[in-house]
């Protein structure tokens, strides 16, 4: 038998595949295994002030979707992260009111702080 690790949808999978002519009372069915679980997103760290928006990846600050002080919704893009020439439209994780604390045009880092909702 011989065994390969294949990547299916970022996930990797190893799979034993039995050789042709290979001398076995019975034919072993090829298995999957999953070798690690996805990453889970980290939770928005809540503060004494609100709760943090944390750049997921470095990047780039394209553009402000809304006001500096505006009331949010849960889940409301607020901001464009540019990463990869790629644009990525990051959401308030809760309800509340948005304080920046990035700039357009900023470079950021993962685990930045993007905005503060309170």
């Amino acid at each position: 038998m011989r065994n390969f690790i294949i990547t299916v949808d970022g996930k990797q999978f190893e799979v034993g595949v039995e050789e042709v002519g290979a001398t076995q009372s019975a034919p072993a069915a090829p298995k999957a295994v999953m070798l690690e679980k996805p990453a889970a997103a980290p939770a928005p760290a809540a503060s004494a002030n609100g709760t943090k928006l944390l750049s997921p990846f470095p990047g780039l600050i394209k553009n402000l979707l809304v006001a500096n002080g505006a009331q949010v919704k849960k889940d409301q893009p607020i901001l464009v992260l540019e990463a990869m020439k790629m644009d990525n439209d990051i959401g308030s994780p809760c309800d509340g009111t948005v304080t920046f604390q990035v700039a357009k045009g900023a470079n950021v880092e993962s685990d930045a702080v993007l905005a503060v909702i309170s």
